[in-house]
Order: C-alpha cells, then structure tokens, then sequence
C-alpha cells in the first residue's frame, strides 16, 4: 500500500465557457462575491493532502486572472494553457514538482468540491493507478429521434462522471504522451491505455457550471454550505425597591415600585443584550460595561443592547430574531407588549416581525411570584452568510 503520497491538484481553467455567457470566461465571474476560480482554488490549498496547486491558464487570461486572483499568483504554479483539454493537462502534468507521487485534475468550475470528497479519491489512489468521483445515473433514459422518444436506455452501470479525477502521476503522464486531443476527460484516456480506475462516492453538490442558471444554483449551495447560525441566551433578574415606574424593554409604565439595579434595571433589554453577547460567544453585560465603572450609573439600557447589536454587525452577522421572556406578576405586560416590541426593533435597527416580547408569571412560587422583583430569558438568533 502506498503511503503518505505527494499529491499535487491541477486546476484547468483555459477554457473560453462561452455557454454560460458573461463578457469573461465563466472561471473569472462572481459567485458569492468572488471569482468561480477563487473557491475552487481556496477548496485545494486548504486541503493538507496537496502539497502543490498546478493552475492551467489561457495566455489571453492573465490579466483578468492577475486583477482578480492575485493574491493567488504567490502559491501557485501557473502554467499556459493549449488549444485542447488534453493539451492544457498535460501541459499541468509537466509542472508537477520532483517528488510528486499522484495528482487530482480538476475542473477550474467546479467550486463546490468539498474536502472529504477529495479524502474519497486520495483513499482510493493507495490501491488503485486512478480514481474518480461519479454519482449513479438514477432517472429513466430515452433515446430520440426528431422530437420523439424511439426507445428505451438500460441506466443500469452508468455513471455521471465528476472530478477531481486522481491518478499515480507516472502512470497518467505515460497514458497522456499518446491521448487523442478529443478525449473528454482524463479517464477516457486513463482506461484508453489499460489503467483501472476506481469510481468513488461523488457529490450531488459537486456541479460544475455550465449555463447561466448554475451560477444561481452553485450561490444556494455556497450560502447553505458557509452559513453560520449563532443562538445565545441571556436571563437577567432585578428585585423591586423605591420608585413610580418600571422601564421594560424600552417602555416606562406606571407602577408603585419601581426595579433596582446599577443601571436603569430594565430587566428585559438586558436579557436580549447578553443573549446577543452569547451568541457571539463575547461574555456579558458586566465584561463590556462593569459595574464598578462610576460613568454606567443609572445608564439607560438602550446603550448596551445597541453596543451588542453593533457588535454583531462588526462580527459579519445579521441579528434575525430576538425573543424575551418577561416573568412576573406585576405590572401586566401585554397593554405594552407592542410598544416594546417596536421600542426593541428601532434599537436593534431590525424588523418589527423579528422581534418577540411576551411575558408569564411564576404561578405565585418564587420571588417572582411573591412580587419581590421581575426576571427576564431571552434568546437571539444571529446568521452569518
């Protein structure tokens, strides 16, 4: 068995892709805010199995490639393109560093290849001369003849063919000194010269773009794939002292007591604040506004739940929802429950309809229930893309 190969991954990316229109060669256009080429090539040098990044280029790209790719140029290997597929790979296979054991070609448009994806193929080259990913054929197959179904084709053995495709290097370097130049991919010309190639586990994801609806599709796949959902929760209590008022979530409503604290007490926005604190894993109220410091006597609260909501936008998330908990038995929260919610959703900068106040007693049991103060829990929802 093979062990520990050196692996280098040649990236073709010479090709024109005139299907999937755009005034640039579709490896260059925007996904997600960035070049095709720029995922797929990130998917690789992250990857700890590749030692080198081979990257087949047309000679007429180079400036398209240096003004959106360039900080690429220092960790690559850059070779010129031919007219043909079979040319630009070989042309990758002959850059391949001394040393070098076996290598992934892959097509520069397909930038959803995932890690272990890679993993599958790389396991398969310690036993096999080749390896490549493909999904089963699983829809039924017509043949057809001028706009007409004429018969029926078995699916039954066939494959959708994927890459990376992997190969010993020797091995396919040998099998592409005699390739014809119509050769489709590099197993046609692997099995073309008598070498077995293993099929692996392919990825539904995998797609490589063609038309210009997959840049759509591959968008969906990356923002589903990338996207980190953060939960945090908060829970605050403040006991009833001296006072005429209580200020809940933003909202002062009469009372014969009003709630103790170091700041203005609201015991609701204070759980909403350290629930987003939470999420992002950024400590509490106390951490970021002590009270110890003599400038946060008597603040209003509304400046901690905007610092938090600051915060997270600083981080690169969106706060989608914030939830909060009222508990008590007095004052009732539900003639106030949409003034707070409003009050809550100008602070936060987000929609009405994100924003939940709601509020329950403790059935008389406790100190919330002997009315000796009023605790809040809340939870916020933040989403990175």
């Amino acid at each position: 068995m093979r062990t520990m190969m050196q692996t280098a991954a040649i990236i073709v990316a010479a090709g024109r892709g005139v299907r999937a229109g755009g005034d640039i060669p579709k490896q260059f256009q925007l996904l997600i805010g960035k070049p095709v080429l720029a995922h797929t090539l990130e998917k690789f040098a992250s990857h700890p199995g590749v030692g080198q990044i081979i990257l087949v280029l047309s000679p007429q790209d180079d400036a398209v490639f240096s003004a959106t790719m360039g900080d690429w140029a220092d960790k690559l290997t850059i070779v010129a393109g031919g007219e043909t597929r079979v040319s630009s790979v070989q042309a990758g296979l002959a850059a391949a560093n001394e040393g070098t054991d076996a290598v992934l070609i892959h097509d520069g448009a397909r930038p959803l290849v995932q890690h272990n994806l890679i993993d599958r193929v790389l396991a398969e080259l310690e036993t096999h001369p080749g390896a490549a990913p493909a999904m089963p054929v699983t829809d039924a197959l017509w043949r057809g003849d001028g706009g007409k179904v004429s018969a029926i084709q078995s699916r039954t053995g066939l494959f959708r063919a994927q890459t990376p495709q992997g190969f010993h290097l020797d091995a396919i370097r040998e099998a592409n000194a005699t390739a014809p130049q119509d050769a489709k991919d590099d197993v046609e010309i692997a099995i073309g010269a008598g070498l077995d190639v293993a099929i692996v586990e392919g990825d539904e994801t995998n797609i490589k773009i063609t038309h210009p609806g997959d840049f759509l599709r591959a968008a969906r796949i990356l923002q589903e794939s990338v996207m980190d959902i953060r939960t945090g929760n908060g829970f605050d209590v403040h006991r009833f002292g001296d006072g005429d008022a209580v200020t809940l979530c933003g909202v002062t409503i009469p009372y014969p007591r009003g709630l103790q604290g170091h700041s203005d007490a609201d015991v609701g926005m204070h759980a909403v604040t350290d629930a987003i604190y939470g999420a992002l894993a950024m400590g509490d109220i106390g951490q970021h506004f002590p009270p110890s410091d003599p400038q946060w006597k008597g603040a209003a609260s509304h400046i901690f739940l905007t610092h938090a909501a600051e915060l997270a936008k600083e981080n690169g998330f969106t706060l989608t929802h914030a939830d909060v908990t009222l508990i008590c038995e007095q004052p009732k929260i539900g003639p106030h429950a949409q003034a707070m919610r409003v009050e809550m959703a100008r602070i936060m900068g987000i929609d009405i309809d994100r924003v939940s106040v709601k509020a329950t007693t403790s059935e008389r049991l406790g100190f919330t229930g002997r009315e000796e103060g009023i605790a809040a829990s809340a939870t916020a929802t933040l989403v990175k893309a």
